[in-house]
Formats: C-alpha cells, structure tokens, sequence
C-alpha cells in the first residue's frame, strides 16, 4: 500500500488513543522538526516511551521510526494539497457538485492508505474458499450488502444476503465453519449487527469486517479487518461518506474473486446472461 504520512494520520486522528495523538499532533505540527530528529528526542519532548513512539509508527504501516521519517521527509519538500472542503450554504450548484466530488475522492484516498494489504489477502483467501457467503449489514449498511450480493451473485459462489435483520439473524444461526459472514458496519456498534456478527463467529463461520473504527467490536470479533476513513461535515455524516469507500473495497473483493475463480465466473455470468436474455424474448 502507498504510504503518505500526513494523510495518513489525518484518516486514522479520530480513532487514535491519547498518547497517539499526541505523537500525530507533534508530527503534524512540527514536521520539518521531527525528520531531523532521533526517537528518543521525540519521546523526551513529548514526555512518553520510546516504545510508544514506535508502535504508532508501525500503526501507520512503517517498519519502524527511521522509515517514517524518510517517507516523511519525502513528503514535506512539497505542499499537500487538502482536498476536503466544508460546504457553505452560499455556494452555488456547481461548487457543492464539486466539493462533493472531491470529498469523495478524498475518502477512497484516505481508505487506500488505511487499508491493510494482509488483510485484503486474508480476506480474499477466506472468499475464496467459503463454501456459501454471507453478506449483513443494517440500517444503512444494508443497501451496502444488497450491492455486494448483487456483485458476488457473478462469481459462482453461494451468496445470501437479507435486508430484515431478523432474517439476517436466523440465517446467521445456521452458519458453518465453511462459511464466511462479511459484517459492515461503520461504527461497528450496532447492536443488532454485533449480534448476527456474534451469532456467525459462534457457529464456527469466519468473519469479515467492513467498519470505520480498528477498535469496535465488530473489528475485534472478525478474522479479517478492512477500514474505511472518511470526515464528517454539516451535510454528511461520517458513516455517510464512508459509503464510497465501502462500496470501492467490496469491488476490490468481487473483482479478486472472480480472477482467481475465472472459470467458474465465466460459467456464472453465461447462466445470468441465459436468463436475462429469456426475459426480453
């Protein structure tokens, strides 16, 4: 995955503990400082461990300090451009077409550099090998996993997906250790989602977890993580916006799928194909 510094901690600030986003402020503060300095400095500076220092270095996606520093220092010889930009109620119809746009692009953009590249292997590997797949979500995200259903009804794989929760719950009671759930939720705090997500991890199934926040319950309960990072305005929530970038990693999985399950797809594809094509007759 391609690592910018800057907009990386940008997309992770909110879901940083306290002693994280000290280091974060630091950094975004002070980033011509921090690239001529040691570790230990930083961590005498801003009075916390070494050790801390580091790990939330590796949370970023760098082997350690050192390597921060140099993609940092990359980074800073010229201007970041900040792409998101709050809507005004004076602007007109074009600028808010606009500035939605780029909010967009900014949340696949953010999402990218959050994005654990073990964990979409992982991810793709349990798919793969799934005996029936399962798509949950509610709420909003349940328009979210009818759109997935709709994709991976391509592959040749087994897939369900049900818009009422308690469906959603029922089916989940009959999972299997051969199975995979993938779970979205934003917050990761729907109780309803948490339950279904409970229910499929306690009949043996693997769980995947499409969600906004690494320390939500749901995160915790999956076998295979993938976040979404997006900011909050006066006319979009955060759980709002991150849509795009949900939607964008259930496309990466789908298209993951069908390459390397070619052709089964291509088998798939000609029997929809067959049946669409006997209703225009």
């Amino acid at each position: 995955m391609p690592h910018n510094t800057l907009k990386k901690i940008q997309s992770l600030y909110p879901r940083l503990s306290e002693k994280e986003k000290k280091i974060a402020d630091y950094i975004k503060d002070k980033p011509e400082k921090i690239v001529n300095q040691t570790i230990n400095e930083v961590s005498q500076d801003l009075n916390i461990a070494d050790a801390t220092v580091f790990r939330f270095c590796k949370r970023l996606g760098f082997k350690g300090y050192q390597a921060m520093k140099i993609a940092l220092a990359a980074e800073i010889t010229k201007p970041i451009k900040q792409i998101h930009e709050e809507i005004k109620v004076d602007d007109d119809e074009i600028t808010i077409f606009e500035k939605i746009f780029k909010s967009n692009i900014q949340t696949l953009e953010n999402t990218l550099h959050v994005i654990d590249g073990s964990a979409i292997v992982k991810a793709t590997h349990l798919i793969c090998n799934a005996t029936n797949i399962y798509f949950y979500g509610t709420g909003g995200s349940s328009v979210i996993a009818m759109d997935a259903y709709h994709k991976f009804i391509r592959t040749g794989k087994k897939c369900f997906a049900f818009i009422d929760s308690h469906f959603q719950l029922m089916s989940a009671s009959q999972l299997s250790k051969d199975d995979v759930a993938i779970v979205i939720s934003h917050s990761g705090r729907n109780l309803d989602t948490l339950q279904i997500a409970k229910t499929a991890k306690d009949k043996g199934a693997a769980i995947i977890a499409i969600t906004g926040f690494p320390k939500s319950q749901i995160s915790q309960l999956a076998d295979a993580s993938l976040y979404t990072s997006s900011e909050e305005t006066e006319y979009r929530s955060e759980a709002l916006s991150s849509r795009i970038g949900q939607l964008s990693i259930i496309d990466a999985l789908y298209v993951n799928t069908m390459v390397q399950h070619k052709e089964e797809a291509n088998v798939a594809l000609e029997h929809i194909r067959d049946a669409i094509a006997k209703t225009r007759i």
